[in-house]
């Protein structure tokens, strides 16, 4: 339970009519030594909104807003330290014994974000006997799945995700997007917060049937879905 000793909340981001993905995620979390039903250990309901608004898809805005609702809930309940796991990620097999040396890293640093599963190109290189390595405000990251906030940076991270969805959309100072993209943008104007990364990741993307992207032929047609599906089960368990 070393990791709820330091983080307040780990927020699991879930749509309702995702069973598949909640059971998926609790057997992660029981593999690590957690599940949905321990305190600290939050489900928090997606948002599926009726319509794309300003945003690229309504995935898009139903992801960003789910972030943003996670974030709100942190401010209002004063948590200095969140996790978020979106239900498709899947942790590595060393995940325990790395986020321990993670966790021990991190109480050391003046931190703002941390992610422990991302995409970057080129890919960043581990550091021999560093859990962690800082990365620049202007390198790009992809992937919001696994990602943390501390202090002051949970605040400013919803003041400033509640400023680019009152733009319109394509505005040239940032206006409603993907939330990885927003997170990139928020570092970049802010070179303030401290961004760390665990290099290699503890976790990478589950293969499931996207919320986000308009579904592929092969996941809109019912049985050819569920052997789809049978096959990502027996894809995601290698």
């Amino acid at each position: 339970m070393r990791i709820l000793e330091y983080f307040q909340q780990i927020y699991i981001l879930n749509l309702p009519q995702r069973q598949d993905r909640r059971q998926e995620m609790d057997e992660q979390l029981r593999g690590i030594g957690l599940s949905l039903q321990i305190p600290g250990v939050r489900l928090f309901e997606a948002v599926r909104p009726d319509s794309p608004g300003n945003f690229p898809s309504i995935g898009a805005r139903g992801c960003f807003l789910s972030h943003l609702g996670m974030l709100r809930d942190a401010v209002s309940q004063n948590f200095e330290r969140i996790l978020i796991f979106e239900d498709d990620l899947n942790f590595v097999p060393d995940f325990n014994e790395r986020m321990t040396d993670v966790i021990a890293t991190l109480k050391g640093e003046d931190w703002s974000m941390f992610y422990g599963s991302y995409a970057m190109e080129p890919p960043p290189q581990p550091i021999a006997g560093k859990a962690l390595i800082q990365i620049k405000s202007t390198d790009s990251i992809r992937n919001s799945d696994f990602v943390s906030f501390r202090g002051p940076a949970i605040r400013q991270t919803v003041s400033y995700l509640e400023t680019l969805m009152s733009r319109p959309a394509g505005d040239p100072a940032g206006g409603p997007m993907h939330v990885d993209g927003a997170y990139g943008r928020l570092r970049y104007e802010f070179p303030s917060i401290k961004t760390m990364l665990a290099a290699p990741p503890l976790g990478y993307q589950r293969s499931s049937r996207t919320d986000i992207h308009p579904l592929r032929w092969f996941d809109r047609t019912p049985v050819v879905r569920q052997t789809i599906g049978l096959l990502r089960k027996l894809r995601n368990k290698k």
